[in-house]
């Protein structure tokens, strides 16, 4: 086995303090001590980073045949939690930077590890879950409107390319999220997976950190749920079935259209939309409730009445366990994203998208609450009369998305806590606020 010491640097950036909240400069230098033909990244030591300004020394095994060369220095920017209070992240130390290669080329791996893997989420967010599991940051799937890609600027990356590209990896997940449902402190509270980035994103065919977490928690009979745009959830059906046999477990995939051109041009990354609805089927047919998101429905792009009745004729063909009608945001951070793309893409629906996301005040992020009401409407509509085509007695539980309450929409969706957290302080309604 071949031993790698990796030791890094971490100071205050400018102008910043030494304290837990301040933004570190981390500088990561790794050499190669020993020779071996191990090809499992073992964890064999951390100590624990400080919240003040050090060294820090971290041994790992590895396989070196993953590294381009036997030295590496990779720097950039990392911020602490505190720094970002609405973030669903544990505070992170950086570990090793690696170049995908074959089928994994063109991509970059950030591994890291977490101190916490299971992030409470704040009640302020008026979310139906109160935890959330994201192994991965930043996501291959390279959704133009993906709703994370501010949160890669927190580590002096960019949300674009970087976004796409260059993807953090908690390694360590499996035995946190081990450690963290064995302690005393822990509820067994519902977990939400896939509310950030997608656990079966191309990362997770490397790492398999999705399938041992799925084990972890059913073996703890912790409830959980997932939300995916990914056919690689089919891999994992004996570790999923396993656990639904001994929690509760409820899948969702994320099908906004079946439209290949679209497809094509706006979520590159992700597995062929019919191939999405083959696993619905068959997470259905396996015996694991499995729900389906038409989301986001993209004005001018996959909002046709010809589009949305081809997806919603697939998914009720498919068992859909319930269907929901989620139509596209576009937040401070990804809408100036996303309009560049339209700009270079489909300039001719720049008007329709300035009159859809401009209010009174100025840029917004959500369409008209008209929009939504009628693209419910329209689904339900679309929903029953494929029952009825069908022929079948059994009818799919069509989620009203017209009011934009994500806890209801969620929640009915199956990505819930069993029993609901306490209400907090009234808030306005808000849109659906989740990557799908």
């Amino acid at each position: 086995m071949e031993r790698c010491v990796t030791r890094t640097s971490a100071w205050p950036g400018p102008g910043e303090g030494t304290g837990p909240s301040s933004n570190l400069v981390v500088r990561s230098s790794t050499m190669v001590v020993g020779r071996s033909a191990s090809t499992i990244l073992r964890l064999a030591s951390v100590i624990a980073g400080s919240s003040h300004p050090g060294d820090i020394e971290r041994v790992f095994a590895y396989d070196a045949g993953n590294m381009a060369s036997d030295s590496t220095t990779s720097s950039l920017r990392w911020r602490l939690e505190s720094d970002a209070p609405d973030s669903l992240f544990p505070t992170e130390a950086l570990v090793e930077r690696h170049v995908g290669t074959g089928e994994y080329r063109g991509l970059e791996f950030y591994e890291v590890a977490a101190k916490r893997v299971i992030n409470e989420v704040p009640a302020a967010s008026r979310m139906p879950f109160s935890y959330t599991i994201n192994a991965y940051r930043g996501c291959s799937h390279a959704c133009v409107w993906c709703f994370a890609r501010p949160t890669h600027q927190y580590l002096g990356l960019n949300t674009g390319e970087d976004f796409d590209r260059k993807i953090v990896v908690k390694v360590n997940a499996v035995e946190r999220v081990r450690s963290e449902v064995a302690s005393p402190k822990w509820s067994g509270a519902h977990i939400a997976m896939g509310t950030n980035t997608d656990p079966y994103q191309k990362a997770e065919g490397k790492y398999h950190l999705t399938r041992g977490i799925v084990g972890v928690l059913g073996e703890a009979r912790n409830p959980f749920s997932i939300l995916t745009k990914s056919t690689l959830v089919l891999r994992d059906l004996d570790v999923l079935t396993a656990a639904a046999a001994r929690t509760e477990v409820r899948l969702n995939l994320s099908i906004g259209t079946l439209d290949r051109k679209v497809w094509r041009l706006t979520e590159p990354g992700t597995p062929p939309p019919d191939k999405r609805v083959e696993a619905v089927r068959r997470i259905n047919d396996a015996g694991i409730p499995c729900g389906v998101l038409i989301a986001p429905i993209v004005p001018g792009l996959s909002d046709s009445p010809d589009q949305l009745r081809a997806v919603v004729d697939a998914c009720v063909g498919a068992g859909a366990e319930s269907i929901s009608a989620i139509p596209l945001h576009l937040r401070p951070g990804v809408r100036e994203h996303y309009l560049a793309w339209l700009e270079a893409n489909r300039p001719d629906l720049l008007p329709l998208y300035e009159q859809r996301f401009t209010g009174r005040n100025g840029p917004r992020s959500y369409q008209p609450k008209a929009v939504a009401e009628a693209l419910s409407a329209q689904v339900l509509g679309m929903v029953r009369d494929a029952e009825r085509r069908a022929g079948g007695r059994r009818r799919a539980h069509v989620v009203d998305s017209g009011d934009g309450d994500r806890r209801r929409i969620l929640a009915e969706q199956g990505i819930a806590d069993p029993t609901p957290p306490p209400d907090v302080s009234p808030a306005p309604p808000q849109q659906l606020g989740l990557d799908i």
